[in-house]
């Protein structure tokens, strides 16, 4: 037996056993009780009894046991043109002296604190400093609209807000300040006090009496110890969106969570203290919480904050400038970003002068990761490129292929096994698991691990009706998928993303794969359309590379014929657009809903994860073309 099977099997058969030994890597305060508590399923917990401060082992642990000087978060800012370094012991006291802010506007354990901030280094150590004293921080996306704000505001009845006068998109500012000030106007919860970082782009107008300067506060400001606080308590609320116009706030704990993230350095992800980690994603998203910010400092690493865009600051080859010049060792980003390089600079012309020595892995998560891209990631990197799968409710992955602990073999289109501590399957709509090779929903049986969430924020009863109540005894993924017989896990993607053509259930994902795959194409989307003889009908939408030159008659019908060859004439593929972007979410993901309920004519809201809704505009006419007059 492997490492890989080893660890699985002692995770599922005895796991209170193996997150026993997984927790001697964190310092506690008090040593648990109980490592798994199922006395309240499904509402599990872990670490009960056991008490430790999240902020103490990602910071100062480290400075105390002798990386006070190494790098601990490595600024780079393309859109302002600016670096910053902190160290170990620099972060620490930055954090700490926020947090005697936050405790001067009397903030104290169990409090929440909202963050509606762009990618800068004050967003790190006010997440931290929040943590530091058992505060439970919301980070809002920096630029989302006022109705969106008001409504977690409402949700979490923040006691203070932190944010800044801009943040910077490409090449545009947008000012924080005015779309605050109308959300707390809109907000039914009152909050006391506002904390602003001035950012020398735009100058936000304070309103007396309730809005603070970051920089004053700061200079006046005294350190604040580490708090302990129960394992069990909350460390943050992360809100995803909900069906019902409702965010669904994910509440994740501090011991599971410290527990999970520092093993999957080690295990996932194969990098050690000392080495540096880049998550080019965003800290209001969970990858950002688990791996800008909390998991490469819990490990001891240096973590790369970058506020820039994959391409256009200034070009496609930003992230190899990034990846070489600050020596990273594994890259984590999302699909699209790797797609939209791929686009613009389709022989890696802009990796070339670039020295990655140090890169051994670039890892990808996010959305599904087509074969296309994987192979031409592959080939201009010359290194391994490694899919793996999870969501904001786990909060680190449940399916990858695990470097640290036994790398292996690539199967493209897989993002390889279930990570020990998930036992995944997928279920048949009666209930029973699927044979090999059967599509499914993808499940997971309870318990789910550390670090996973406890429950939604002040309402058990949507996650129970959300997650567990399809499959009793199983948390619901949302995705469908399938397992080959050697446990490799296909994700096609979101259960809804499954069409119905003539009664044949067939995944747009895999229709994308196929037009990923012709040589002209960058990436793709496939939506089902209603249709009133076959239920649904498959279209699709392509974007092109850079510099393509192609007739489109005759790329189409290319693309029809590759769709009917390898998936047959009963998907019914017969349409294909030829588009200039796709509509995405600011974490990358296509909006193949929003897509979808535009062509089949329904009145579809503007989401408001929605990276540049003019994208959504130019298409509205291909989705839904104005009906001809008789």
């Amino acid at each position: 037996m492997g490492p890989y099977a080893a660890a699985y099997e002692r995770s599922l058969g005895d796991p209170a056993r193996f997150w026993a030994e997984a927790a001697r890597d964190i310092r506690w305060r008090t040593p648990p009780e109980r490592v798994l508590d199922d006395g309240a399923a499904p509402f599990y917990r872990w670490f009960t009894g056991g008490e430790l401060n999240t902020c103490e082992n990602a910071l100062d642990r480290h400075v105390e046991q002798g990386r006070a000087d190494q790098l601990a978060l490595i600024y780079d800012s393309p859109v302002t043109g600016t670096q910053a370094r902190f160290t170990y012991r620099e972060l620490r006291d930055e954090t700490a002296r926020f947090a005697g802010v936050l405790r001067g506007l009397g903030v104290e354990r169990g409090d929440r604190v909202i963050l509606y901030l762009p990618m800068i280094p004050q967003t790190v150590v006010a997440m931290l400093a929040c943590a530091r004293i058992g505060a439970v921080h919301s980070v809002v996306f920096g630029g989302f609209s006022p109705r969106e704000l008001a409504v977690r505001i409402d949700d979490a009845q923040p006691k203070v807000v932190v944010s800044a006068s801009c943040g910077i998109e490409g090449s545009r500012v947008i000012e924080y300040k005015p779309l605050l000030d109308e959300a707390l106007e809109r907000a039914t919860h009152k909050v006391g006090d506002c904390v602003i970082v001035q950012r020398p782009q735009a100058h936000a107008t304070l309103v007396s009496g309730r809005d603070v300067d970051w920089d004053h506060a700061m200079a006046d400001a005294r350190p604040t110890e580490c708090v302990p606080v129960a394992a069990t308590d909350p460390l943050y609320i992360l809100y995803t969106s909900g069906t019902t116009g409702r965010p669904k706030g994910v509440v994740r704990d501090n011991g599971g969570h410290a527990v999970a993230l520092r093993w999957s350095m080690t295990n996932v992800y194969g990098v050690s203290a000392g080495e540096v980690f880049w998550a080019a994603s965003d800290v209001g998203w969970v990858v950002g919480h688990s791996y800008i910010v909390y998991a490469p400092l819990l490990a001891g690493c240096t973590t790369v904050l970058y506020e820039g865009k994959p391409v256009g600051t200034p070009d496609a080859g930003a992230f190899w400038r990034v990846a070489a010049e600050h020596r990273v060792n594994a890259l984590f980003t999302a699909p699209t970003a790797i797609r939209a390089i791929k686009k613009e600079d389709p022989e890696g012309r802009l990796l070339k002068p670039h020295d990655l020595s140090a890169l051994r892995t670039l890892f990808l998560a996010g959305e599904r990761l087509d074969p296309g891209t994987y192979e031409w990631a592959t080939q201009i990197l010359g290194r391994p490129v490694i899919d793996h799968w999870w969501q904001t409710e786990t909060g680190w992955p449940i399916v990858a292929n695990l470097r640290g602990l036994e790398p292996m073999r690539i199967k493209a289109g897989s993002p390889s096994v279930a990570v020990p501590g998930y036992d995944v399957r997928v279920m048949l709509p009666e209930g029973a698991v699927a044979p090999p090779g059967v599509e499914g929903d993808i499940a997971i049986r309870l318990p789910l691990p550390p670090g996973t969430l406890l429950t939604l924020w002040r309402d058990d009863e949507r996650y129970v009706e959300s997650y567990l109540s399809r499959y009793p005894g199983h948390y619901l993924s949302g995705d469908g998928g399938t397992i080959d017989e050697d446990g490799y896990i296909r994700v096609l993607g979101r259960t809804d993303d499954i069409i119905n053509v003539a009664g044949h259930r067939l995944s747009t994902g895999v229709m994308e794969e196929v037009l990923c795959a012709h040589p002209s194409v960058a990436e793709a989307a496939v939506v089902g359309v209603r249709d009133e003889l076959k239920g649904q009908v498959p279209r699709g939408f392509v974007v092109l590379k850079s510099g393509t030159d192609v007739d489109e008659p005759t790329l189409r019908g290319e693309l029809v014929r590759a769709v009917r060859e390898q998936i047959g004439p009963v998907a019914a593929f017969k349409e294909v657009a030829v588009v200039q972007a796709l509509p995405k979410t600011r974490s990358g993901k296509i909006l193949r809903g929003t897509m979808r309920g535009i062509a089949d004519g329904d009145d579809v809201a503007v989401p408001s994860t929605i990276e540049d809704a003019t994208v959504l505009d130019h298409l509205r006419p291909i989705l839904r073309p104005p009906q001809r007059q008789p």
